[in-house]
């Protein structure tokens, strides 16, 4: 039997929208506003922030939504990829295939012949840093990968690698996404190729060299909220 959905759900989605829909004309106002400020100016406007990269596996994305919560900051990880479809009218689903995954030529050369709706990763990576920009001059957020800490000043927030040991990642995916050890396996190494490839292809960075981070965690053996308090607390230091 069909679970019912609350009966708030539609109240909920139509504020959602609402809220999307405000953020995108802010962002238009600003894109305007851009046009006559000086990079220094720009980069005076921007918040705080914290941008957290991790292994696939490592579960960065469960202590980003933690530490958000502690700093009462918003937590930008997929949702980010809804604030760029909105903004510049492109298709979700498309951006879902293009994110942090390896450049491919024949999708972002042959595949936009056959289809307009088709987005190259050039494309993408060119519309992702001013919705980036445009959040962290809105408010303090807290941003998971994309390659997000090098769209913005270092020296206006804290960047955090998250990583772990093999054999933990390979059980937590094997837990979470109920999967075999060797299925596990080949999930993290691709997840873990896509968004290196993707690092590397846009910002000429290797997203492993650990002095790209502020603060570099191995989760194994730390409980996750003393992982939220290390972060929270250097942050603050």
């Amino acid at each position: 039997m069909k679970k019912e959905q609350p009966f708030t759900e539609p109240t909920i989605v139509a504020e959602a929208e609402r809220r999307m829909q405000a953020w995108v004309r802010t962002a238009e106002i600003e894109d305007r506003a851009l046009r006559t400020q000086t990079a220094e100016q720009i980069a005076r406007s921007i918040k705080p922030f914290l941008t957290i990269s991790r292994e696939a596996g490592a579960g960065g994305g469960e202590i980003a939504k933690a530490v958000g919560k502690e700093l009462g900051w918003e937590v930008f990880d997929k949702n980010l990829l809804d604030f760029v479809a909105e903004r510049f009218h492109l298709s979700r689903p498309m951006l879902e295939h293009v994110d942090e995954t390896p450049s491919n030529w024949v999708h972002d050369v042959i595949g936009t012949w056959i289809d307009r709706h088709i987005i190259p990763h050039d494309k993408y990576v060119a519309h992702l840093g001013p919705v980036v920009l445009a959040l962290s001059r809105r408010e303090s957020v807290v941003l998971v990968g994309r390659g997000t800490q090098f769209l913005l000043p270092r020296d206006k927030g804290l960047a955090v690698r998250i990583i772990a040991p093999l054999k933990y990642r390979v059980e937590r995916v094997m837990r979470h996404e109920n999967l075999s050890e060797y299925d596990a396996q080949r999930y993290i190494r691709r997840i873990d190729h896509g968004r290196g490839d993707f690092v590397q292809r846009y910002f000429h960075q290797d997203i492993n060299d650990p002095h790209l981070y502020d603060l570099v965690i191995n989760v194994a053996n730390l409980d996750p909220d003393d992982v939220v308090d290390h972060i929270v607390a250097a942050f603050r230091r």
